[in-house]
């Protein structure tokens, strides 16, 4: 179907609303369409196709361009990634335009340095060539500028994979079961999933296939205590939740008041009764020193630069700086040392991030595991085998698009030694869900 010049002006002033980048591209889009009512179905879903395309090649087109301006960029990502022919733009464009897109579509990608045909700023580019050969990080980049399809989990509490795969087959909506999440489903198309009665009813939640593995890592058992310590908006909550089998007691703990209350109405839905959501201040809040060396499972999805989401968050890359990766990784290992406290001998700790850099990853846990003796590392591929699940990527669990389709993430599975596997550990007798401690 051809642009229309109201779509193609409306695209163009989004972009001038997100580009700023003050804040998250999806918050600034979200904006723009509460401003501009006007706006069909059909209409928004071509801006924000646009706008998330431009961000995604951003520094590509405007070298293409050799502009900044979001008509010319918005324009170069029309004829030079989309590939839309000249002629159908020529209703919507300036006589002045023709030259310039014809000059733009001229330029070859051979011709520009490395960083900017991987559409990396400098400084991404060269930590990633720091521990990466060239060609993978092309590949990662390339990865990247693709957008994410979209992943379910079937809340096992409600519903089984194969139960969803089949009502929505059965509705001609595309699906497919993820490769290694056992209760995941890839859905292609953009479906209305949100307004599906599957959803409405928490039969199933939005969730990357890579966010459903790291509850595997955990694998929590029915009668556990277990505490997510950076619940965020819940994805993960919920899905260790329904891993409980809603027994036990689960933890959600958050510095975050607006995001735990994110989690309330997907809590509602999913049919959990042993979800224990708490606000605390930081990482040593006094609230949660009552559970001390009392957990079975923590899971520490750390904050950090998120540079792993780039398919569905590609202003990310933009946004963030090394001075902000710096202060991330001070927080990172201050949110390790407080979650460590609460895991009781023989219990497990999973520390998470949706980052692809060592600094926030590998050397985080080094440094944690050379502090604290008393906790070994466990073999992630392993822990997952057990689980039927055949994933081999080494001794740390890291999942990238570009080799297993998922958001990045990483993860690393370690576990608090009991006094018979080495130095003295103090034992703490274990709290029943029934006794549990209130926080």
């Amino acid at each position: 179907m051809p642009i229309t010049e109201l779509q193609l002006d409306a695209a163009v002033r989004a972009l001038a609303t997100v580009l700023p980048m003050r804040g998250p591209a999806d918050s600034a889009l979200s904006y723009f369409f509460r401003e501009h009512k006007n706006l069909g179905p059909k209409d928004r879903a071509f801006i924000a196709e646009a706008v998330f395309g431009v961000l995604r090649r951003k520094r590509y087109l405007e070298a293409v361009a050799e502009d900044t301006r979001p008509r010319h960029l918005l324009l170069a990502w029309l004829v030079k990634v989309q590939g839309l022919p000249l002629r159908e733009l020529e209703p919507c464009i300036h006589g002045g335009e023709i030259a310039w897109i014809k000059q733009a579509k001229a330029v070859t990608t051979d011709n520009l340095p490395p960083a900017v045909q991987a559409d990396l700023p400098d400084w991404l580019y060269e930590k990633l060539c720091a521990f990466l050969p060239e060609e993978d990080v092309l590949k990662l980049a390339r990865s990247v500028q693709q957008p994410a399809p979209l992943d379910l989990r079937a809340n096992t509490l409600l519903i089984n994979r194969d139960e969803v795969l089949a009502i929505l087959q059965s509705e001609n909506i595309p699906a497919e079961a993820t490769p290694y999440s056992p209760i995941g489903i890839r859905v292609k198309g953009k479906p209305a999933i949100n307004r599906h009665y599957l959803f409405t009813t928490g039969k199933v939640e939005v969730q990357d296939e890579g966010s459903q593995l790291l509850g595997y890592l955990l694998a929590p058992k029915r009668s556990d205590m277990v505490v997510d310590f950076c619940a965020g908006a819940g994805g993960k909550t919920l899905m260790l939740g329904a891993m409980m089998n809603s027994q036990g007691r689960l933890y959600a703990l958050d510095v975050s008041d607006k995001r735990l209350n994110n989690l309330k109405p997907r809590l509602k839905r999913s049919g959990l009764s042993n979800v224990h959501p708490q606000l605390i201040a930081h990482e040593n809040d006094t609230k949660i020193k009552r559970l001390a060396g009392k957990i079975d499972r923590v899971l520490v999805d750390s904050p950090c630069s998120g540079l792993g989401t780039l398919r569905r968050n590609p202003e990310l890359k933009w946004r963030q700086t090394p001075e902000s990766i710096a202060e991330l990784t001070v927080k990172q290992r201050a949110i390790l040392e407080g979650a460590a406290k609460l895991v009781k001998a023989g219990g497990r700790l999973v520390y998470a991030t949706c980052s692809i850099l060592p600094e926030e990853n590998e050397e985080i846990v080094e440094a944690f595991l050379s502090a604290h003796p008393e906790f070994e590392l466990l073999n992630s591929a392993d822990l997952l085998a057990k689980q039927q699940i055949r994933l081999d990527t080494g001794k740390y669990l890291k999942l990238s698009p570009q080799l297993h389709g998922t958001d990045a993430f990483f993860a690393a599975a370690m576990q608090k030694k009991t006094p018979q596997q080495g130095e003295p550990v103090p034992t703490i007798s274990s709290t029943s869900p029934e006794t549990s401690p209130e926080i």
